[in-house]
């Protein structure tokens, strides 16, 4: 480890408490309590259930058998402060636990006149966007809100919604979104090169960003696929078209991003993280309240990533920096505000990949170190926002949130890379090279309110809402320019030319309204049907004209409890995507219109602490895009609009199967048919795929110890395509495993260390395969094997 690089983590353990604590001093009354620790509790008569839980936490409790006679408790079971755990066995009881000293604890009634406070507070923080998974040690959400505005458990959602929860990203190290992609059941992931990443689900790219339940248009490239991790407290993907909350959008998944929240009480973390390749990681997190009664309330988060990497002269320097507050402007109503800060950094990209094979044929066999970009090639991607929200608890139940953000994304590239194909008696090639800058203004704002009502004797839920984006998109390239090396004997290093002037301008404008209502009916105890709408009116100017008035998307789900831990479930939600794909004309494509189907089975487990899915889903195109070849004269990719069904099941598992043993896993089949001709699509993305991650916290004397791992499958994909003599050949990658493992060792209450392996077996294989551009066939390597180790300070 470099000199430099442990001083700098080393000081940053030693600042994070002498300079930061103490602005949090007010809120800092260090109770013992504070500090986590594992719970489990069996349900049963409330005096007996706290009696219990008592005992594990080693308190004193002193009470009134009268204020417990004929109540119950479901228990408690996971990792709590002690007060978090009292609390939650106490929900709803108006019962209240007042601590006399660090061990001693007073049951008593909630006092009438702090009773509404104290259940308004804990409904603002928690239900605005479903459970805070940070402290719960799970794997799975307790409710969410993503699929319908609805505040759902998982059971409740007639939609497959997954969910990697915070103790999963620590668990496994998962510190960018490219990570947690990659343990997310039924997501792929192609990079096309060593900076851009694309995502898929059931078939689809997915392009559709949501922060904090909020759509945002940014673009694939430009930021959201290198956000950092310290900023969030969970990443939710909702499977198939999600219309509903979405909009205009593609029908494959969306990713919500949840931003974590401050702390009621000062707690923080900082890590001093080193991996193969000189991978240098350190991270500050610290909440807490900011003033004595704890009626405001901050967070302050950072990391700073220094990597080499497997790569010959490719490098990158990752930053984000994370503020939250929180003010209580009542007892009902709550005020937030906050910005983020995401940059990314790298030097010695290539673009789009090595050829595949050169001009006698012959397929191209380079180490997966060979880079083929130059030194100086560098594309930065950089993601600012800024976001404030006002929520409102009504005495009636009903609650409301006005949420507006501000986000810029860009991308400013200066890049140079091997894109052609090498001659096979020289080694000759050509060297493209290009300057291209893009950056993206999004300004979002939305309102809704939901709650329940009355009709025919029952409780229904319902939720009402309006939104709208405006996105501002401006581009530019320089002339391109290429150069002659020698492809054999290439090592990145060239004088950057002069591009010159500017070669072409382009600009995108989009602008949405809409307006939409979701209610869930409960026509029985058991049975329970969704039923909601958006109306949307799309524009895009620009490069691009395109005009969609009064676009109705239904939404329509059941769901039928079969017993205690079984469900059956089906939802419908039509299908609208406008489109910038165009076709051998240039002429823009109509929007991809259809139709998405999902029905299945769901279960629960432990009052919800395990949860699984089996889906079918079917989504029926009339418009999708599809590749057709490239157009040299005017440089674009030409597509043509067809009909498609896509089919499959998807099975996910995720929580914790007994106590201290947590598991995320998920198989997914699915194939996409053209109507027509029944030819299969978009075959690069698998048929099959399956992962597994699990944990498990050794019992006992050895309960310091965490050991897990997990793996991932893919099925074969290919490429149906042309040599380099024009013959047909097909780009074909077999079915392979990549294995992982992790260990952590709880050296004291507060200090931990966590060693990650990566690719355990060190498997070769290609992150992307046989992708054409600029009518070269390409190839990239995925990461060999790579280990990362982390100790961390929690507080």
């Amino acid at each position: 480890m470099k000199p430099l690089a442990v001083a700098i983590l080393g000081a940053t353990l030693i600042f994070q408490q002498a300079l930061l604590a103490p602005l949090f001093a007010a809120g800092s009354a260090a109770r013992a309590d504070s500090a986590s620790r594992r719970f489990d509790v069996a349900g049963g008569p409330l005096g007996q259930v706290l009696g219990q839980y008592a005992s594990q936490a080693d308190v004193v409790l002193s009470f009134d058998a009268s204020l417990t006679t004929g109540r119950h408790s479901d228990g408690l079971n996971g990792s709590y402060g002690i007060a978090e755990g009292f609390a939650r066995i106490l929900a709803g009881s108006g019962l209240e636990v007042r601590f006399v000293d660090e061990r001693t604890v007073l049951l008593q009634k909630v006092p009438e006149d702090s009773a509404v406070v104290s259940l308004d507070a804990m409904r603002v923080e928690d239900n605005a966007l479903g459970t805070i998974t940070e402290q719960t040690k799970s794997y799975t959400p307790g409710t969410i809100a993503t699929a319908t505005r609805l505040v759902l458990t998982p059971r409740e959602t007639p939609q497959t919604v997954t969910v990697v929860t915070r103790q999963h990203m620590d668990d496994f190290n998962l510190t960018n979104i490219n990570k947690v992609m990659d343990h997310t059941p039924g997501i792929t992931r192609h990079g096309t090169d060593n900076f851009r990443s694309y995502y898929y689900a059931r078939g689809y790219q997915i392009q559709n960003f949501q922060y904090d339940g909020i759509p945002v248009l940014t673009g694939t490239d430009m930021g959201n696929t290198s956000v950092d991790m310290i900023q969030y407290d969970r990443i939710e993907v909702i499977k198939g078209a999600s219309g509903l909350t979405t909009g205009a959008g593609a029908p494959g998944a969306t990713i919500n991003l949840v931003r974590k929240k401050p702390t009621h009480e000062f707690s923080g973390h900082a890590t001093a993280e080193y991996g193969r390749w000189d991978n240098y990681r350190t991270e500050w997190d610290v909440g807490g309240p900011l003033n004595e009664s704890g009626s405001v309330r901050g967070r302050f988060a950072t990391a700073f990533q220094d990597q080499q990497s497997f790569m010959d002269h490719f490098k990158e320097q990752t930053r984000a920096l994370y503020g939250i507050l929180e003010v209580d402007l009542s007892s009902q109503t709550l005020w937030t505000i906050g910005a983020n800060y995401d940059k990314r950094i790298p030097t010695g990209n290539n673009w789009a990949g090595t050829p595949v094979f050169d001009s006698h044929n012959n397929e191209i066999n380079t180490s997966r170190s060979f880079n083929p970009g130059a030194t100086w090639s560098r594309a930065e991607q950089f993601s600012h926002a800024f976001f404030t929200q006002l929520d409102h608890e009504f005495d009636n139940g009903w609650n409301s949130r006005i949420y507006y953000t501000f986000q810029r994304n860009a991308y400013d590239a200066n890049l140079g890379s091997i894109k052609s194909i090498p001659s096979a008696d020289n080694g000759s090639a050509t060297l493209q090279s290009g300057q291209y800058r893009t950056k993206i203004r999004t300004q979002a704002l939305e309102a809704y309110a939901r709650g329940p009502f009355e009709l025919f004797g029952r409780t229904h839920e319902l939720a009402v809402g309006v939104s709208g984006y405006h996105n501002h998109l401006k581009g530019s390239g320089h002339n391109s320019v290429r150069t002659t090396i020698n492809f054999w004997d290439w090592n990145g290093r060239i004088e950057r030319p002069d591009w010159g002037g500017i070669r072409y301008r382009t600009e995108d404008r989009v602008n949405q309204r809409a307006y939409y209502a979701s209610g869930r009916f409960s026509l029985t105890d058991d049975l329970a049907v969704i039923l909601g709408g958006r109306v949307t009116n799309y524009r895009r100017g620009g490069d691009s004209n395109m005009r969609e008035t009064g676009e109705v998307v239904p939404f329509a789900g059941i769901t039928y409890d079969l017993n205690d831990n079984f469900s059956l479930y089906a939802s419908y939600t039509k299908i609208f995507q406008p489109q910038s794909a165009r076709d051998e004309n240039y002429a823009v494509l109509d929007p991809d219109e259809g139709d998405s189907y999902e029905g299945g089975l769901k279960g629960e487990w432990f009052n919800g602490r395990l949860n699984a899915s089996l889906a079918y889903f079917e989504i029926r195109q009339d418009n999708r895009a599809e590749f057709v070849g490239w157009n040299a004269e005017r440089n674009y990719s030409m597509y043509e609009g067809k009909k498609a069904k896509t089919k499959g099941i998807e099975l996910e598992i995720s929580g914790e199967l007994m106590p201290g043993w947590n598991i995320q896993a998920g198989f997914t089949h699915q194939v996409i048919r053209e109507d027509e001709t029944n030819e299969k699509l978009t075959t690069f993305e698998p048929e099959n795929q399956f992962k597994l991650y699990t944990t498990y916290r050794l019992p006992g004397r050895f309960s310091r110890i965490t050991i897990g791992g997990g793996g991932s499958y893919q099925g074969t994909t290919w490429r149906d395509g042309t040599d380099v003599l024009g013959n047909e050949h097909q780009y074909r990658q077999e079915a392979f495993w990549l294995v992982n493992l992790m260990g952590k060792y709880q050296i004291t209450d507060n200090l931990s260390a966590t060693l990650n392996i990566n690719n355990l077996f060190d498997k070769y294989y290609y992150s992307n395969y046989g992708e054409v551009w600029t009518g070269v066939a390409t190839k990239t390597y995925g990461e060999p094997r790579n280990m990362m180790l982390t100790t961390r300070w929690d507080f």
